[in-house]
Formats: C-alpha cells, sequence, structure tokens
C-alpha cells in the first residue's frame, strides 16, 4: 500500500467518525427536545439539553461541521415540527438559528471552550430568534410594547433558561470528566 493510499484512507475513517458523531449529536438533541421542561404559548421551550448536543460538534470539531450539524439539525426540525407563515421566516427560524449553535465551533480549541461556545451559539440562535420575532411576529406584542422588547423578552425567557441551566449542568465536574472522555473518543 502507497504512503498515499494510507494517507487517503486515514482521511476517510476521519470524516467518516466526524460524521458518525455528527449524526449521533443530531438524534440525541431530536431526542431530548422532546423533553420539555417549560413550554412556551407561542413556540419555543426549555429543553432537556438540545441545544448542547449540537454545540458539542462544534467545540469538538470545529466551526465548519458545527454549523452543518447545527443546520441539519434546523432542518430536521422543520421536517418533523413546522410551523411556516413564509420561505423567509423558516430559513431564518430553522436553518439559520439551529444553524448559529455551530458557532461553538469558534472556540473549539480554547480553554472552557464549550461553554464559551455554548453561550456563543445560543446567542446567535437568540438573534436569528429575535430578528424573526421582530420581522414575522411582531403583532403578537402587546399593544404599546415594543416588538424587539417584546421579541427579546420572549426567546430571552426560553433560551435564557435552557442556557443557564446547561451551563450549571456541563460545569459540575463528574460532567466535565464525562465530556472530556468523550472528546477523547472523538479524536481516537
Amino acid at each position: 500500500m502507497s504512503k498515499s493510499s494510507v494517507k487517503t484512507s486515514t482521511s476517510s475513517g476521519v470524516v467518516i467518525k466526524k460524521l458518525v458523531f455528527s449524526a449521533v449529536g443530531i438524534a440525541l438533541a431530536m431526542v431530548t427536545s422532546y423533553i420539555k421542561v417549560w413550554d412556551m404559548p407561542m413556540g419555543g421551550s426549555v429543553t432537556l439539553l438540545s441545544m448542547l448536543f449540537i454545540c458539542l460538534i462544534g467545540y469538538w470539531y470545529g466551526l465548519k461541521y458545527g454549523l452543518l450539524t447545527g443546520v441539519a439539525y434546523g432542518i430536521l426540525q422543520f421536517v418533523v415540527d413546522p410551523y411556516m407563515l413564509s420561505i423567509p421566516q423558516v430559513v431564518l427560524d430553522y436553518p439559520l438559528a439551529f444553524g448559529a449553535l455551530g458557532l461553538s465551533g469558534l472556540f473549539s480549541d480554547r480553554k472552557y471552550g464549550l461553554q464559551t461556545g455554548y453561550i456563543v451559539g445560543v446567542l446567535g440562535r437568540f438573534i436569528c430568534s429575535l430578528l424573526s420575532g421582530v420581522i414575522f411576529f411582531a403583532s403578537y406584542a402587546p399593544d404599546g410594547m415594543n416588538p424587539w422588547a417584546y421579541s427579546a423578552l420572549y426567546q430571552g425567557s426560553y433560551l435564557g433558561a435552557e442556557a443557564v441551566i446547561t451551563l450549571v449542568i456541563i460545569s459540575l465536574p463528574p460532567v466535565t470528566k464525562a465530556l472530556k472522555y468523550v472528546k477523547g473518543q472523538t479524536d481516537a
């Protein structure tokens, strides 16, 4: 076997491993998205760590895989539980909002990269949801309330609550240790 074919074979194996871990992340995110701690009246919920599984892929494999995994997850969310007013609203609420969770990949090689990446990913999702709320759902704001303020409060309530819960959980020493172990498996 030539040196280049060994390199290609090893490279293909790495890509396959990344795709498998990404698919598992999407599956875990999908399952945990149905474990709802709190459901909002007009969409959105606090789930059992569903955003974490997408952010983990970005943290483990970088921005490209994080964004692709987030976009794929957003499309799957739309297929499984669609809400459609218009094509632009769908694009903003699903592939862009969930794709933003992949921004965690910007911090893949940093100390506290998972926590920082998770916060940035959730903020990216919040910005997409905020824009969607203002552009497409401003009529739901109570009379006299600024649509920006209403959207920020609405989106921030459930996204912020899940973010705080997740950050507390991933900062617990046994969870941190388990995530380091799994990260080691993703690199092997």
